[in-house]
């Protein structure tokens, strides 16, 4: 595998960078990994261990490079999934592998959805799917207290709350809202408010990727092969949760992978999980 070079595709409303590691030798079809709102940077470690694919990653608009023309306000997983139509279209048109994380996978479930002839195989690591839960009702209600906190007070507080609902293990309950959580200074994060509301997931993000209603029966009957991915270690949070539910409206089984929610994390954004052992159950996945 090559360096990874950097290229640059316009779509309405944004630029997207993107960057390829190309396997010369490789007959494998081009995989991509994808997150929300995390960006390419996050797969550097996982991208590493596929040495034998060329793999692509991007930054999702809005995020990281990939800088807006819109302007301000939230993006749907609508929006994200004609962002990864065009690329790949421009990477060849496909079809290509995918694996796609937390976020990610809300948008590549609605790109099969919309494009299904663009993917041979979607590996949707824990979406958090909050319209799927049993409990949606409360899981709903508790991500617009976030973001009512984040419009109120900002980052910290949000992020706050944001770290209590996702590591919650359970069905939420309904009065999650009026309960305590760690003030962000215990939690080491920002104690001020410094006035921005353009955060890429609470001010982008966070509720139309929470509150999307998937199209079951279009992915049902899509030729692409989904399989929904869980973690050994994330069982009863929110996106194990709702990766199950999603899991059984499809009509199929999850697959159990080694770690955590960022289980194939390799020590970026200081969180490590378990890439090795991450990365040979992704390939069992992709190949089997």
């Amino acid at each position: 595998m090559t360096e990874p070079k950097t290229y640059t595709l316009e779509v309405p409303g944004g630029i997207l960078h993107y960057d390829i590691r190309q396997a010369e030798a490789s007959t494998a079809p081009m995989l991509l990994m994808i997150g929300s709102p995390m960006d390419a940077s996050g797969f550097a470690g996982l991208a590493g261990r596929f040495q034998d694919r060329t793999v692509a990653t991007y930054d999702p608009r809005g995020a990281g490079r990939s800088k807006r023309t819109d302007g301000a306000g939230e993006l749907t997983p609508e929006q994200h999934a004609e962002d990864l139509h065009r690329l790949i279209t421009a990477l060849g048109g496909g079809p290509v592998d995918i694996f796609a994380s937390s976020g990610g996978a809300v948008n590549g479930l609605a790109l099969v959805a919309r494009h299904p002839e663009q993917v041979r195989t979607l590996v949707a690591h824990e979406p958090p799917a909050a319209q799927a839960l049993p409990d949606r009702e409360q899981a709903l209600a508790a991500v617009a207290d976030i973001r009512r906190t984040y419009e109120r007070d900002g980052f910290g507080p949000a992020m706050a709350k944001f770290i209590a609902v996702t590591s919650l293990r359970g069905e939420i309950p309904a009065d999650f809202a009026d309960q305590p959580v760690q003030s962000p200074a215990e939690l080491g994060l920002p104690t001020e408010d410094d006035g921005s509301r353009d955060d890429v997931m609470f001010g982008q993000n966070l509720m139309t990727c929470t509150h999307h209603e998937h199209d079951f029966e279009a992915l049902r009957a899509a030729p692409t092969r989904i399989v929904i991915g869980v973690g050994a270690e994330s069982e009863g949070e929110m996106a194990y949760r709702a990766g199950v539910a999603v899991a059984e409206r499809l009509g199929t089984k999850p697959v159990t992978f080694p770690s955590h929610h960022g289980g194939f994390l390799d020590g970026e954004f200081g969180m490590k999980g378990d890439p090795d052992a991450f990365a040979v159950t992704l390939r069992q996945v992709l190949t089997s």
